[in-house]
């Protein structure tokens, strides 16, 4: 950590209330850091911590080595004196100005005379070029939140802070946006952190998650690793990993990269993962995409690999895709699957039919209990 937050951003915050908080992450120049969690987890109370809109009780926020906040040492520098870009969920635009006149609110630190191009080049910059003199009424939500990020980057920040920044528009407007945001942030040497509680959001966007929980961060990794590799059931639970059971740790061969588990009534074949003993209990998952349907027009891949047979309990129809619940034999344990709609039909799925699917052992990811 201290390695990144050299140049890039460090928080540590502690306070019990009124909204509790027990949060460490960090976030390199360059990258994009996005914070996930249910409603109330303190996604938005950590933005507003590190653009000094609140103050945590204890910790430290620091940009490039640079103390904003240091309880210890009594400093807290107020939010003028941050050079913290904020784009906020409503965007928060003065009404009764234009764009251009929006986005040179944010120059205080430019010359007069500089500002008025400055902020037609930002605007272009965010393909607002021609609205310049549009007010915010008089804009889509789409170009609202263009408006809102140039005035952002106006400041010339060391930190740009994005607090739900695509939850006002519509479907199609957000994937536009998505893609302007990771054309945009290839210029931004700085870090950006993003909150959302969007997981497709977070996992397209961002080089890491960090997943916060009733004021705590739980674990901080790559979207596919946190999501294939969740720290706790609970973390599990928040990335929506439907998989998640009990089972028993039976023997390890180092050397063959495996571990045996006892799982769903029978014996399993994980990734080696050394850190559980012989006899230990422990919680274990499976996410969706390791696992793998035995076809009947054809052998499937893995059809060896951890084989579970089971009786289809749900059949549901959703678009293009069909989600299934099978009630594997023996313990009555439920697996949830989404299959594309025209294999699981091509396969004969519907309630009630007989199923053998494969549980990739890359796939099973151990946790404590």
């Amino acid at each position: 950590m201290a390695d990144r937050a050299a140049t890039g951003l460090e928080v540590r915050l502690s306070q019990a209330g009124p909204i509790a908080l027990q949060v460490e992450l960090d976030c390199a120049a360059g990258e994009v850091l996005a914070l996930v969690g249910p409603s109330g987890s303190g996604k938005s109370t950590v933005l507003r911590c590190i653009a000094g809109v609140i103050r945590a009780k204890s910790g430290r926020i620091a940009v490039g080595g640079e103390a904003w906040f240091d309880s210890d040492a009594g400093l807290s520098l107020p939010p003028r004196h941050r050079s913290a870009g904020f784009v906020f969920q409503n965007y928060a635009l003065f009404p009764h100005m234009s764009a251009q006149a929006n986005v040179e609110a944010a120059m205080g630190h430019v010359a007069p005379g500089d500002r008025a191009p400055r902020a037609r080049a930002l605007l272009d910059r965010v393909n607002l070029k021609g609205l310049e003199s549009r007010r915010p009424a008089e804009l889509s939500g789409g170009q609202q939140q263009r408006v809102a990020v140039a005035r952002a980057l106006a400041r010339d920040p060391r930190v740009l802070l994005l607090d739900e920044p695509f939850s006002a528009v519509d479907r199609s407007t957000r994937q536009i946006l998505y893609r302007e945001l990771a054309i945009l942030r290839r210029d931004l040497a700085m870090p950006v952190v993003l909150v959302t509680h969007d997981l497709d959001e977070a996992a397209m966007l961002a080089d890491r998650m960090c997943i916060l929980h009733r004021g705590r961060t739980l674990q901080a990794a790559a979207p596919h690793d946190l999501m294939l590799r969740p720290a706790s059931s609970l973390v599990a639970r928040l990335v929506d990993v439907k998989n998640i059971f009990r089972g028993k740790v039976l023997a390890h061969d180092e050397a063959a990269g495996t571990t045996l588990l006892e799982g769903l009534g029978q014996r399993l074949e994980a990734l080696f993962d050394g850190r559980f003993a012989a006899g230990t209990e422990v919680q274990w998952a499976v996410p969706g995409s390791h696992v793998i349907l035995h076809r009947r027009d054809r052998p499937s891949r893995g059809e060896r690999e951890n084989p579970v047979r089971g009786v289809i309990a749900d059949f549901l129809p959703l678009g293009e895709n069909a989600s299934v619940v099978i009630r594997v034999d023996g313990p009555g344990e439920h697996l949830r699957v989404t299959f594309p709609l025209h294999v699981a039909r091509r396969n004969g799925l519907e309630a009630g039919a007989e199923v053998v699917v494969s549980l990739l052992r890359d796939g099973i990811h151990l946790m404590p209990d």
